[in-house]
């Protein structure tokens, strides 16, 4: 059940609920992929601040620099970065 409360600041009319709606960021075609499909981390940025260490992806998704993620239903992500070192090059 989602209930309303009413009320009026200085002549505006404002309608809480206790349900929370969250309005999707995606508005471009093809859509990208959802918050909980497993390829998340495609989708497109809407917001980057590598001097923070996180981006905001247009699925609702915090994606920090150490491959955390946090997200838009508050679940967190841990850390997935690759653990071996077979992919590391090293310069010579």
């Amino acid at each position: 059940m989602n209930t309303a409360a009413h009320r009026s600041i200085r002549g505006t009319q404002i309608t809480t609920t206790d349900q929370r709606k969250n309005p999707s960021m995606c508005q471009h075609q093809p859509a990208c992929p959802t918050a909980d499909s497993a390829d998340r981390e495609a989708a497109l940025l809407v917001a980057f601040h590598p001097e923070q260490g996180w981006s905001l992806l247009c699925n609702g998704v915090l994606l920090f620099e150490d491959t955390g993620e946090l997200l838009p239903d508050g679940q967190i992500i841990a850390p997935h970065r690759p653990l071996g070192t077979g992919s590391v090059v090293r310069a010579a």
